[in-house]
């Protein structure tokens, strides 16, 4: 939304000009920021045509990441925290963002601790970004903690980004291949078969079975269409629901080559999020209990939080983990335990972060490689032998 405004300064001069924001309290807050007193404020009435959409004022990783950093090198300039934001804000170019750094800063200007104002905003920081600022705060090493924390999320945007890169390609050609598959079952198999049905020759059953897929998809294409993106939805939230997240999470461990690369995702998580919390000052079960809801998998969040129990109760970490060998490699939990006897636990866990992205940098780096010619000599084995199945009659027929 955009609003034509008419403000006064601090030495009474009257400015007028246009800003943006989601509504008029927002948008009076921006002009707020720049102490400036706001005696006009109408909304423009933008067409429908002409309004932003929102998905491209979202909120990325990427700018919490800058945002994080931001605010490090600030309170390290000894820049109090409501300039600071309110600093942040004005360069934000983001307006969706620009509004919530501002809604902060007005928490935070009115008493309310930066932990407590940065928790309205939950899909944005999550409880361990939370609690590592509440630990920043009881020890009065913000300016670390915003540095342990831009790195930390660079690291999970970085890792994420090579993953997401990783499964583009494959995504593509599954895509491509679908699409082909589809045009040459629709379009081509209906003619050729008409041509073979006059002959009235005996046809060799995958002939049969292709000329059949091919009515089956012509007629009913757009119904066999319908379920598969109905089914896509029922799956995706029944994936949402506690049964459904245990189910698929369970399950894709299973799965031969791609368990293996899920478990080093998950443990170079819980190792890099148990660390920085520990780095952070946090009590081991505190930190273990913030790991268990970011570890972003409900197998081994059940492994962190039985093992936070055990440790209350007075166990290790490592002699607990090591009770989940199925799920916990050997190389993680004797890590854990040298860090348990020296004291560097932290230090130790970094260790295991380090391996392990680096193993699964490997592990990508050879999935592409191999992914590629994989699934070409897939893709023209299938649509060869779509074609040949109905061509090879065709000149059987010929040469008789």
């Amino acid at each position: 939304m955009r609003f034509i405004y008419q403000v006064r300064t601090k030495t009474g001069e009257i400015r007028s000009g246009i800003v943006e924001a989601s509504s008029k309290e927002a948008a009076s807050d921006i002009l707020k920021a720049y102490e400036l007193y706001v005696t006009s404020l109408e909304e423009i009435v933008t067409p429908f045509y002409a309004k932003k959409l929102k998905i491209f004022e979202r909120i990325t990783k990427k700018d919490i990441v800058v945002f994080s950093r931001q605010l490090a090198i600030m309170f390290k300039s000894r820049v109090s925290l409501v300039e600071a934001f309110q600093t942040l804000a004005k360069q934000t170019k983001n307006t969706n963002f620009r509004e919530k750094i501002l809604k902060i800063s007005n928490k935070i200007e009115g008493g309310a601790s930066l932990s407590n104002a940065l928790a309205l905003y939950p899909k944005l920081f999550s409880p361990f970004y939370i609690n590592m600022v509440k630990s920043g705060e009881a020890s009065g090493k913000l300016t670390d903690t915003f540095l342990y924390l831009a790195d930390y999320l660079g690291k999970e945007h970085n890792f994420r980004s090579k993953v997401q890169v990783a499964l583009a390609y494959p995504a593509f050609i599954l895509f491509v291949f679908i699409l082909v598959t589809s045009i040459i079952l629709t379009f081509v198999i209906p003619q050729l078969s008409i041509v073979l049905e006059e002959t009235n020759q005996e046809l060799p059953w995958i002939t049969q079975f292709v000329m059949g897929s091919a009515d089956l998809l012509r007629n009913w294409g757009w119904f066999i269409l319908l379920l598969f993106i109905l089914l896509i939805i029922l799956i995706y939230y029944y994936s949402k629901t506690p049964n459904g997240k245990k189910f698929f999470d369970l399950n894709l461990l299973r799965v031969p080559l791609l368990g293996p690369f899920l478990k080093k995702i998950y443990l170079s998580r819980f190792a890099l999020n148990l660390s920085t919390l520990i780095s952070g000052g946090l009590p081991i079960v505190q930190a273990l209990e913030i790991t268990s809801k970011v570890v972003g998998n409900e197998v081994y969040k059940n492994i962190v939080l039985q093992t936070k129990e055990e440790v209350r109760k007075g166990e290790t970490i490592s002699s607990t983990l090591q009770k989940h060998s199925k799920y916990i490699s050997p190389l993680f939990y004797q890590m854990v335990a040298v860090g348990e006897k020296t004291g560097t636990l932290d230090s130790s866990l970094n260790n295991v972060v380090e391996f392990c992205q680096e193993d699964v940098d490997r592990t990508l780096d050879s999935f592409m490689k191999l992914v590629e010619p994989i699934l070409i000599v897939i893709l023209g084995l299938i649509v060869g032998g779509l074609m040949a199945a109905v061509l090879v009659p065709i000149y059987s027929l010929d040469l008789a």
